[in-house]
């Protein structure tokens, strides 16, 4: 463990910083976290008092590391123009650094320094390497919504703090209402505690700043941002979870129909959606709807299933980014009506496009299958009203699926476009790492469920 740290702050270091040695460095990271392996009773491996591991928090170190070495690979682009490649690589590996020390963090003072601080350098890369100047008021919404939501956490962080004389997440922590207060202003102290997590997850109505980040996001902004930043929020608010889960159940119903019917909505915004950015963008708000439902069940199927969503989304949607990068450098255009017809002239990306689809819509074999299966089945054993959304929901994801891959691939050939090959061998490589581990990982569904015997 302290070898990953050491090989994280030579990665950060100027003195060692280079493109491809950075890649090498994140993927040898990635096959040393996959051997922190946690014990079949689920305990916690402490590594020091502030840092530890256990099986919830390892596979999404593993997909921090393995995530950022694919969109320094993506984002050849900054190398070849010369962009300040070595600034860019410095932000990325900072933040692969704060992401890895916020899922080690055994203390929720430590996750909430780190939580806030991915924010720098995820706003430098769209300020930086963003495409349009609306990027400094994307930057802005992101910056506002996160951190004014945060300031109540950071209120009943030290309050809880007085309270126990600790906030340790290898320690029990009781709140300061008593065992079983479950008063409205006890429900009211909860909901403000997670608050800042469901604006990062992002949960319906305090979602608005992600369309905006994303579309004005680089390719690695994006692709960070999708992968691995709105894992955070359900990171944090299951951890809190688990600590009051008392004042979490009168919220249940509340909460999740919220996330779900705000997840349809999303969806249905999806079908009207002419920009492949925005479409991806808002597509992750109704994948995290039904993740944040199952998580709120409170029961093993959802808990698995939760942490399989945020692997399987992970993964899916930062190839979809990379890949809408790859049509854009080819067209010039995020527009799906100006890039039509892409299959008569690159039917090799047609082919990628089909496979990132069909993984979105969580068709077979792919991992999001899986994530569904079990959020389906939590939701529908706390409460069959939601039948109706959850198959509306999965209606929609396989229409807006297959809607964006029909518009960009079929149909005729703008004449206004010239467009250009852009698939070369390191972005074949990198949607290909993407698209393995993604179809691979059904196969270890006990890497999912193990950590809650």
């Amino acid at each position: 463990m302290f070898l990953n740290l050491f090989l994280l702050l030579l990665l950060a270091s100027k003195k060692f910083l280079s493109w491809y040695t950075s890649i090498i460095i994140m993927f040898i990271m990635t096959f040393m976290s996959l051997t922190m392996v946690y014990s079949p009773d689920g305990a916690c491996i402490s590594t020091t008092e502030s840092l530890f591991l256990d099986g919830f928090s390892s596979p999404l170190i593993s997909l921090s590391c393995w995530v950022s070495a694919l969109m320094v690979l993506a984002s050849n682009k900054v190398l070849t123009s010369k962009q300040n490649e070595l600034h860019f690589l410095l932000f990325v590996s900072t933040l692969m650094l704060i992401l890895v020390l916020t899922f080690m963090s055994s203390n929720v003072i430590y996750f909430y320094i780190l939580f806030e601080a991915s924010l720098i350098p995820t706003l430098l890369l769209i300020l930086g390497w963003g495409y349009q100047p609306e990027r400094l008021q994307a930057g802005l919404y992101l910056m506002m919504y996160t951190v004014i939501a945060s300031l109540p956490l950071l209120v009943n962080l030290m309050w809880l703090q007085e309270v126990n004389s600790h906030l340790s997440f290898m320690l029990p922590l009781a709140s300061p209402f008593g065992g079983g207060s479950t008063s409205s202003f006890s429900l009211v102290w909860f909901l403000f505690i997670i608050l800042a997590f469901m604006v990062k997850l992002p949960m319906f109505t305090v979602h608005l700043w992600l369309p905006k980040a994303h579309v004005e996001a680089p390719v690695a902004g994006s692709m960070i941002l999708a992968g691995i930043l709105l894992k955070l929020g359900a990171y944090g608010m299951m951890r809190m979870m688990l600590f009051f889960p008392v004042f979490i159940s009168p919220w249940v119903a509340c909460l999740s129909s919220l996330a779900m019917w705000g997840g349809i909505s999303t969806s249905m915004i999806c079908l009207r959606q002419t920009d492949m950015k925005s479409l991806i963008a808002y597509s992750s708000v109704g994948h995290m709807g039904i993740l944040m439902a199952g998580a709120l069940t409170n029961t093993a199927w959802g808990w698995s299933g939760a942490l399989c969503m945020m692997l399987a989304h992970g993964l899916c949607s930062s190839a979809m980014f990379a890949i809408a990068n790859i049509t854009y450098g080819s067209s010039h255009s995020r527009s799906l009506f100006l890039s039509k017809g892409m299959m008569l002239i690159f039917p090799s990306m047609a082919f990628w496009w089909f496979l990132l689809s069909a993984a979105n819509m969580a068709a077979p074999p792919s991992l999001n299958l899986l994530s569904e299966i079990f959020l389906m089945t939590s939701v529908l054993s706390m409460s069959a009203s939601l039948t109706l959304a959850l198959g509306l929901m999965s209606f929609l994801a396989g229409a807006y699926s297959i809607y964006l891959f029909v518009a960009l691939q079929h149909g005729s050939l703008s004449n206004y476009l010239l467009p250009k090959p852009q698939l070369s061998p390191s972005n074949f490589s990198m949607l290909l790492l993407h698209v393995m581990p993604l179809n691979a990982l059904i196969l270890k569904p006990e890497i999912m469920s193990l950590w809650l015997c």
